[in-house]
């Protein structure tokens, strides 16, 4: 058993019972506990090995953490390449970690107070014209047109991901009793288990009551329970899947071109990109997005001034 095992242990069980993260967060934010706390053993020589040290050598090294230690370690990282997104996601692991340690009596006092890193370079998501978003959308109702199982699914999956500019994984994680096709909404469950309504438009309300009609009869099984969208065997339908299906819709339409890949997240940014062009007010595309900050929402108003400064300097002749 690693020294660290049981404290890592600990807060991984506050992060998923307690903060109710996502598990790809809570893999991260554990695997940046445990670098922190190797980093301050290896860097202490007064503290015990760490395969040889008894339980109580956690504590031993917890009581070493300091502002020092954490920004010595955010440099060694830095000094391996990483880049300044990543530094500015993995600062925010070590704050949360010494935090829930201070909170839990590990620690006198939070070191992590005071840590900061670089911040993040902005940058403009890749968004789809709303051409792009027909054509795929179009490309998969002509493969549903036989009433292929599959395919009216997928139509679905679509649908929602852009109606509602819904996250993958939030797609993924819909039940039977979290659509509401008369009000048009779906009951989201979002990051952090923060729960959101969510509107959507007539031809998602279409495609999924065809494929709730015709298609997941015919894929339920042992294995669906209340999910929504049923995969090939039954289960419920994975991220990597609809991945999957959005790489071969896009490769036959040309959306986003050959040098980028649309991904699911790619249709969420065009929904919410087109959502303030056609005039959205950023707070209700901020519930819609169940975005924490509008700052984040704010994003797509940049997205739309760079769409429009492109199409005038490709069309206006004194540009």
């Amino acid at each position: 058993m690693h020294i660290f095992d049981d404290v890592v242990s600990d807060y991984e069980h506050y992060l998923r019972v307690q903060r109710g993260r996502s598990e790809h967060t809570v893999r991260a934010y554990c695997a940046d506990a445990r670098s922190v706390l190797e980093y301050a053993a290896s860097h202490h020589d007064d503290l015990p090995p760490s395969s040889e040290a008894p339980q109580h050598g956690a504590r031993l090294v917890l009581g070493t953490l300091s502002i020092g230690t954490l920004r010595a370690w955010l440099a060694d990282l830095a000094s391996t390449g990483a880049a300044r997104r990543s530094l500015a996601r993995r600062a925010a692991a070590a704050r949360s970690f010494t935090r829930w340690a201070h909170r839990a009596g590990l620690v006198a006092a939070d070191p992590g107070v005071r840590l900061v890193a670089p911040r993040p370079e902005r940058y403009l998501p890749h968004v789809l014209r709303q051409g792009d978003v027909n054509d795929l959308l179009h490309e998969a109702e002509t493969r549903a047109a036989d009433v292929d199982p599959l395919a009216v699914r997928d139509v679905c999956a679509l649908e929602l991901l852009y109606g509602a500019g819904l996250r993958v994984a939030e797609l993924c994680g819909l039940d039977l009793r979290d659509v509401d096709l008369e009000r048009r909404t779906l009951r989201v469950l979002g990051k952090g288990g923060k729960e959101r309504t969510v509107p959507f438009g007539r031809p998602a309300a279409d495609a999924v009551a065809t494929y709730l009609d015709a298609s997941r009869p015919v894929l339920a099984g042992a294995a669906s329970g209340t999910a929504l969208l049923l995969g090939a065997r039954g289960g419920r339908l994975g991220p990597r899947a609809v991945r999957t299906l959005l790489d071969r819709i896009a490769a036959v339409t040309g959306a986003g071109g050959a040098a980028r890949r649309v991904s699911p997240h790619t249709l969420r940014h065009s929904a919410a990109t087109h959502l303030v062009e056609g005039g959205a007010d950023l707070r209700s595309v901020q519930e819609i997005l169940g975005h924490s900050t509008l700052a984040t929402t704010q994003l797509y108003t940049h997205v739309s001034s760079e769409r429009l400064r492109a199409s005038f300097e490709q069309a206006h002749p004194r540009a």
